[in-house]
């Protein structure tokens, strides 16, 4: 027998060995059996368990192999629908750019945390034209009945989970009414998620449209929000009232259907106001510790997490460009969970998210660090910052 034919047998018996182990590991749905039962033993163990399943890092993989298979969008603006409810959604594309982050010591109302400017360059990528919307994310926060899931929202019984889908962690049932009852329509931004649930979700989508998902990160956010201008709004201050979902008088009730004023420059809805949103970083007073180019300042704390754009319960000034808030513990005050849940904030019912999609794709890690950077407990030091 001559040497390639050697080589083409061994390759054969490689791949035999390779089907057989693979069938030997996972059943007919192609979910690996250990996942299966890593979720029973989860289900039985009343200690406190990770936060993170060990199978995650096999998902991510699954979802990193399927993301590097889907062709490369062009650099333009898309319409899609996530394929599970058929509820569209649309991406706007930005370019890259340089900008400066944070504002000018004259700017009114500003706060020490937003300065001092540093010019910041930023890749190009796609971010949702609004605020995501319930009709978008109730689907994948009651996927299926809460009592299908531990308090970490792995699966407790495999039976019957038969698409990678249902293995993506996914929030355990809210006690109240989830809208805080101003509006669950399908054009109502939904809020009071934390930002582990947002991530979740973007990994969710991720998953189902073999596009890489994610929260922006701060520098992102502002750069998308300022849309090329340098002034405290990215439309003139006197004309606020037609871009802006704001309370300048505190007498609003409730927030706006998504897209019911005016867009900024680069075409994006509600940036200043409505609900405000959050982003993928941890919260540090100012700007000198951030890198140069695309910085992400990763969490260690439960609370702490950037979040930007003022809200419909908030004055003005909330919504400039630059201003900057944090998560901290009074945004689950009342609830009385021990661990308090890690997916519904029962105080935050002006607190939302948007999407976005890098141009460029992250790696396998990447991907697992972000889509699990909110799943934290609550810890003694969260949300305890001092101003320079």
């Amino acid at each position: 027998m001559n040497s390639s034919k050697k080589a083409s047998r061994l390759v054969r018996l490689f791949l035999c060995l390779f089907v057989s182990l693979t069938s030997a590991n996972a059943d007919d749905t192609g979910i690996p059996i250990r996942w299966k039962r890593e979720a029973v033993a989860r289900a039985k163990d009343r200690a406190v368990v990770p936060l993170i399943p060990h199978y995650e890092k096999s998902l991510v993989r699954r979802i990193y192999n399927r993301i590097l298979t889907t062709e490369a969008t062009k650099k333009e603006n898309y319409r899609a629908e996530i394929p599970e409810t058929g509820t569209p959604y649309e991406m706007i594309y930005l370019n890259e750019g340089d900008f400066l982050m944070g504002s000018p010591a004259q700017e009114p109302k500003r706060n020490l945390d937003e300065g001092p400017q540093r010019e910041i360059a930023v890749s190009g990528f796609w971010m949702s034209k609004h605020e995501m919307t319930w009709a978008q994310f109730m689907p994948f926060a009651q996927k299926d009945p809460p009592n299908h899931y531990t308090i970490s929202g792995s699966p407790k019984d495999p039976k019957g989970l038969d698409k990678l889908t249902d293995w993506i962690s996914s929030p355990t049932q809210v006690y109240a009414s989830p809208d805080f009852g101003m509006g669950v329509d399908n054009d109502f931004p939904a809020v009071g998620m934390t930002q582990n649930a947002a991530l979740r979700f973007c990994q969710w989508l991720s998953l189902q449209t073999g596009h890489f998902y994610r929260l922006p990160t701060e520098d992102e956010w502002e750069f998308a929000c300022r849309a090329g201008t340098a002034t405290p709004f990215s439309c003139p201050e006197d004309q606020l009232a037609e871009y802006a979902v704001i309370d300048p008088l505190q007498i609003r009730t409730a927030y706006e259907k998504v897209g019911s004023k005016k867009p900024n420059p680069w075409g994006l809805y509600d940036m200043h106001g409505n609900v405000m949103e959050w982003c993928l970083d941890a919260y540090r007073p100012g700007y000198d510790h951030l890198a140069a180019e695309n910085p992400w300042v990763t969490p260690t704390q439960r609370y702490g997490r950037v979040i930007r754009g003022g809200s419909w319960y908030d004055s003005a000034e909330y919504s400039r460009s630059a201003a900057r808030s944090c998560s901290n513990p009074n945004f689950n005050l009342q609830d009385p969970q021990l661990p308090q849940s890690i997916w519904w904030l029962v105080d935050a019912q002006w607190l939302g998210f948007r999407i976005i999609r890098p141009l460029d794709i992250p790696s396998e890690e990447e991907m697992y660090q972000i889509w699990n950077s909110g799943a934290m407990h609550h810890q003694k030091k969260d949300g305890v910052f001092e101003l320079r």
